[in-house]
């Protein structure tokens, strides 16, 4: 397990590729990664700004991980997610799941995803031509979220 929290940009890539390495018991691997869009409901986005409670969101995002784990076989798991101020374009988060078998990775990167982005205390602020707005919840997410209650 693994959960980082941090400002500076990560390499998607070279991240993935350090999870998948070492163990040939891993069958299957399942990524998600989430980027900064340039547009946000009809208006463009020039920049977002991630803010978070530092020590609360790590804990929570470990709990998530943790339940993860109560549910699938999983052989690894990994959660990256940024804050601070990022470019559209730019990764936000890594999530990654590994067993033996790929349904099992598969379901756990879903689930992770799905209650990462409505329980991990993180609030984000877009700017754009108009200025800086406070983007909401989207009941999309926390709908995803409820299919695995």
């Amino acid at each position: 397990m693994t959960v980082r929290v941090q400002e500076a940009p990560f390499d998607p890539g070279a991240e993935i590729s350090a999870f998948c390495s070492g163990d040939p018991g891993i069958g299957g691997v399942s990524t998600f990664i989430g980027l900064v869009r340039d547009m946000h409901e009809g208006a463009r986005v020039d920049a977002m700004t991630l803010e978070h409670y530092p020590g609360m969101t790590e804990r929570k995002l470990e709990e998530i991980e943790a339940e993860a784990r109560r549910r699938w076989p999983l052989d690894r798991t990994l959660v990256i997610h940024r804050f601070g101020r990022m470019l559209p374009g730019e990764p936000i988060v890594l999530v990654a799941a590994a067993s033996a078998h790929r349904g099992a990775a598969i379901d756990a990167c879903t689930f992770l995803i799905d209650w990462l982005k409505t329980s991990a205390p993180f609030w984000k602020h877009e700017e754009g031509p108009d200025g800086g707005r406070w983007v909401d919840a989207r009941e999309s997410d926390e709908q995803a979220r409820r299919r695995w209650l």
